[in-house]
């Protein structure tokens, strides 16, 4: 880039600083600079285009701002003479930015006590790039196509290496998230699982347990994730819930899962007065798995009168008719439904705002789904640990703009109130 054009880039800068105003960029004033870039054949973006540029002297003022403030005085301000300290020139670093790397030039002092902040010390990118980053790992991409893509876009030179670095210190974060301190009540906890190939030697599916609870204000939470090792006894549930409740949860309404061996006797170690609700879709889906395809429709609309039942008493006469017609040929549907009766039947105590909610583990859906979207663009990973990474990044991006939180607060509303008349005033002990 010629001279010319960075002075008057400069100028441009020199004459924005005096026209903007204390809100927002002067819109003619941009529109003037962008206009005389492309007069002058420079490229907006790229390496030592517009953008960079600005950014340059963006950055190069902020740090010539902080060393002020640092130093107490301006640029040959009078007040500096005989003062123990002063400006050393600079030094030149290039940080990777958002719009590619960019060269700036870092102010110094003569006793080495200015600790830039908008560029700290060995910082070599920006927050920005840092985001992306964590971003696109969210969404599933690997290391390498990470790197791929901001050299192609940004055309910013940005190894694998460092991209790992960057994706590694969100386990700090994680770790925290996973151990901070929960709300002492939760109307509803849902518990799910999804699996991912991990190679451990060979590649095996491994389930990584998700438990989401409704807030007495009708939030929706993610309280944590547990990688699974196969063992989904008891012993595996306590320690889970045990850990929940260490972490403050006193108390929950109702839990609501797919009918995991050992749970039910888990919660009742754990928190004696919560009700266990098998997850009705769950239950079906295992029904259709011991059945022909072609009797699917049949089953489904025979068993619909059980679960739509108004009482535990119908439910049961609407039962013993499915077992009339299908025994016979389905034992093991009989069977299913009769060992998970205990933890079926619970919501049809409660009235029909209760049951729409916490007949299944549908409202943990959503949260699944972005999981599995970003679990499959990966295939397999490596350990445990890269498989809950990218797990957790999924999870952290579900609602960067709080939509999602409100909505759930909406419909939840209601249901809120059936569970503080139901559950007589529990939910009131966590309001305080």
């Amino acid at each position: 880039m010629s001279d010319t054009t960075t002075v008057d880039v400069a100028d441009t800068a020199a004459v924005g600083k005096r026209k903007q105003t204390k809100t927002a960029l002067d819109s003619e004033l941009v529109g003037e600079l962008v206009a005389q870039a492309r007069a002058s054949g420079l490229q907006l973006t790229g390496e030592g285009g517009l953008l960079a540029q600005l950014t340059k002297l963006v950055v190069e003022s902020a740090l010539d701002g902080e060393i002020t403030d640092h130093l107490g005085y301006d640029h040959s301000d009078p007040a500096g003479r005989g003062t123990p300290n002063s400006r050393n020139g600079t030094r030149s670093k290039t940080v990777v930015t958002d719009v590619g790397p960019v060269e700036i030039d870092v102010p110094r002092d003569r006793d080495a006590s200015f600790e830039p902040q908008i560029v700290r010390k060995r910082q070599r990118r920006l927050n920005g790039v840092e985001n992306m980053v964590l971003s696109l790992s969210a969404k599933g991409l690997t290391h390498g196509e990470i790197s791929a893509h901001l050299r192609e876009v940004y055309g910013a030179e940005v190894s694998k290496q460092t991209i790992s670095t960057i994706t590694d210190k969100v386990m700090d974060g994680m770790i925290e998230w996973q151990n901070r301190p929960l709300d002492p009540v939760y109307p509803v906890i849902f518990l799910d699982a999804i699996h991912v190939k991990i190679r451990d030697g060979k590649v095996a599916n491994r389930p990584i347990y998700v438990a989401l609870a409704v807030t007495v204000e009708g939030g929706r939470e993610i309280l944590g994730l547990w990688a699974g090792d196969g063992g989904e006894g008891a012993k595996f549930w306590l320690q889970i819930l045990t850990e929940l409740r260490n972490r403050g949860v006193e108390d929950v309404c109702m839990l609501v899962c797919d009918g995991l061996k050992g749970l039910p006797e888990a919660i009742g170690q754990v928190w004696p007065a919560a009700v266990v609700q098998t997850c009705i879709v769950h239950l079906l889906r295992a029904s259709f798995s011991y059945a022909g395809r072609q009797h699917w429709a049949a089953i489904a609309a025979a068993l619909k009168p059980v679960y739509t039942a108004a009482t535990e008493a119908a439910a049961l006469e609407r039962f013993y008719e499915f077992s009339e017609e299908w025994g016979m040929k389905y034992p093991a549907i009989i069977r299913l439904w009769e060992n998970a009766w205990a933890e079926f039947v619970p919501f049809l105590a409660f009235d029909t705002e209760i049951r729409r909610v916490v007949c299944s583990t549908n409202a943990i859906e959503s949260v699944n789904a972005r999981i599995r979207r970003a679990v499959r663009a990966r295939g397999h990973f490596p350990n445990e640990q890269a498989a809950l990474k990218c797990v957790y990044l999924a999870v952290m991006a579900l609602d960067p703009t709080g939509t999602g939180q409100k909505r759930w607060i909406t419909r939840w509303k209601a249901a809120l109130n059936a569970f503080d008349i139901t559950f007589e005033g529990r939910l009131t002990a966590g309001r305080k």
